[in-house]
């Protein structure tokens, strides 16, 4: 009982961040690379932190995030400290925070259901899911959401699967087609100007050891939760504490 009076505690602490998204004067070609300029318009959120906040050690590698939008996509850039790239999944749908991810979340409406969740690893292998409302409320993942249209790319600054160098990081690159958030009481459409969403961004980092010339989990140790928006606790999904993205007009 009072580690849950604890959690609710924690869970009501912390203030949601907010970003300005701004209106995309061009939209970008989805390579990975970041480096075209119209991504300057857009600022760079803050470094991640723990999932639990700033009472809990920095993440051991720095991760950003930066938002664009026009009338067509929801752009969407983060750019990832990383010294061993590490990914073998290559099956759309696959569990992908099983190994190091980038996450992404949307509540279109803020109401903390009816909401998305987006995972990509550096081959660039995805899953993408639905929920009706949360788990802790009953909520089950429906895998059967897709999102027609996605455009999606990563770049790599090193080499993956080889321990026997050390990596700088990777980047990565998304084109979220409105019209894919079509499931729940929300007609599927672009925000209006000045129009918020709750939005939350997640990595997930294993520590890794060399066994037989290949990267493996190191046995026992948990995986690490670094987040644009703090939660309060190690859940993702407590849409109400993800943060604001707000949509700029033309």
């Amino acid at each position: 009982m009072i580690s849950s009076l604890f959690a609710l505690l924690v869970i009501a602490s912390a203030d949601p961040l907010t970003y300005e998204a701004p209106f995309a004067r061009r939209a970008p070609v989805i390579d990975g690379k970041l480096d075209e300029s119209v991504w300057r318009d857009a600022p760079w959120t803050p470094l991640f932190v723990d999932i639990e906040g700033e009472a809990k050690p920095k993440p051991r590698f720095r991760t950003r995030a930066k938002m664009l939008c026009d009338e067509q996509y929801f752009y969407i850039a983060a750019e990832m400290e990383e010294p061993h790239l590490w990914a073998t999944y290559d099956q759309h749908d696959s569990v992908i925070f099983h190994e190091h991810d980038f996450e992404a979340f949307f509540d279109p409406d803020g109401d903390t259901l009816h909401y998305f969740e987006f995972e990509i690893n550096a081959r660039n292998t995805s899953w993408d899911l639905y929920l009706p409302k949360p788990y802790r409320f009953g909520g089950k993942a429906d895998n059967g959401w897709e999102i027609p249209g996605l455009k999606k790319a990563v770049h790599l600054d090193g080499t993956l699967n080889n321990p026997l160098d050390r990596d700088r990081g990777w980047t990565v690159e998304l084109a979220f087609p409105w019209a894919a958030f079509d499931r729940g009481p929300r007609a599927p459409r672009p925000p209006q100007p000045g129009e918020s969403w709750r939005v939350n961004f997640s990595r997930v980092e294993w520590q890794l050891e060399v066994k037989d010339g290949r990267y493996v989990k190191v046995p026992g140790k948990k995986e690490d939760n670094w987040v644009w928006s703090p939660q309060g606790v190690v859940n993702m999904h407590i849409p109400e504490k993800w943060g604001y993205v707000r949509f700029r007009g033309r």
